[in-house]
């Protein structure tokens, strides 16, 4: 059963697993399980998703419950306007204490197989709040260097995140398509948890019909604990370094 963090008359939220697909699609053909099916029977109506979040992806996401108040705000998660989105993720390296990314993306092929190529204007707000080192040989350093930030888009292109991180050379950490397989399968072995490191943790926007300040938390699961060095095997205690964003 799905966690529902939040219903009303228009909208549903709930706490995504990572590994469940939103809705159908072409690109991943053999998934059976689908969160908006899930939530469908679930509930007992049909559900509109209004954004997506990747497969990988856990945390907050928002359906709408009625095709009209759907419409109201795929435009406004297409756009960005009115609405706050904050992410937390592992990354490889160290960042910048903050940044923005202001890198135009191209608009990816999804399951309409859109021939049309566009550049899409696309720009990414981080924060480093936490930075760490593992017991891994990177080729460089003795140690894996690893961080965890916050990031906050500002536009909604698809896999946004991930693509702006490696642009910046900081992939979020179990990235298959943007990451380096060797890597996140080291790290993999050493935490023993395998999955992307990307996490919705809150939303806050205008409701579409009440206009009044709505504001959703998906607090990270427990799998995020085994960052904590109390909860690593002793060969994999991460080494904090100071110089963190407050």
């Amino acid at each position: 059963m799905l966690h529902v963090l939040y219903q009303d008359d228009w909208l549903v939220a709930i706490d995504k697993p990572p590994g469940l697909l939103v809705h159908r699609t072409g690109l991943d053909a053999g998934e059976t399980r689908f969160a908006m099916q899930m939530l469908r029977d679930q509930l007992g109506r049909h559900v509109w998703p209004v954004h997506r979040l990747d497969k990988g992806t856990s945390g907050l996401l928002l359906f709408a419950l009625d095709a009209d108040t759907a419409r109201l705000m795929g435009g406004a998660f297409e756009s960005g306007a009115g609405l706050s989105k904050t992410y937390q993720a592992m990354v490889r390296g160290w960042p910048a204490n903050k940044g923005c990314i202001d890198h135009p993306l191209k608009q990816l092929p999804d399951d309409t197989r859109d021939l049309l190529e566009r550049i899409q204007p696309a720009q990414t707000h981080f924060a480093t709040l936490e930075r760490l080192a593992l017991p891994i040989f990177d080729g460089t350093h003795p140690d894996l260097r690893v961080a965890r930030v916050a990031l906050q888009p500002l536009t909604g292109r698809r896999h946004q995140l991930r693509r702006h991180m490696k642009h910046i050379a900081h992939p979020i950490l179990g990235d298959a398509t943007h990451g380096k397989g060797p890597l996140n399968r080291a790290v993999a072995q050493l935490i023993g948890a395998q999955r992307l490191w990307l996490h919705a943790v809150s939303l806050s926007l205008a409701h579409p019909h009440t206009g009044q300040p709505l504001h959703l938390q998906a607090r990270p699961g427990p799998e995020w604990d085994i960052w904590q060095a109390p909860c690593l095997p002793a060969a994999g205690q991460p080494t904090r370094h100071p110089g963190h964003a407050s």
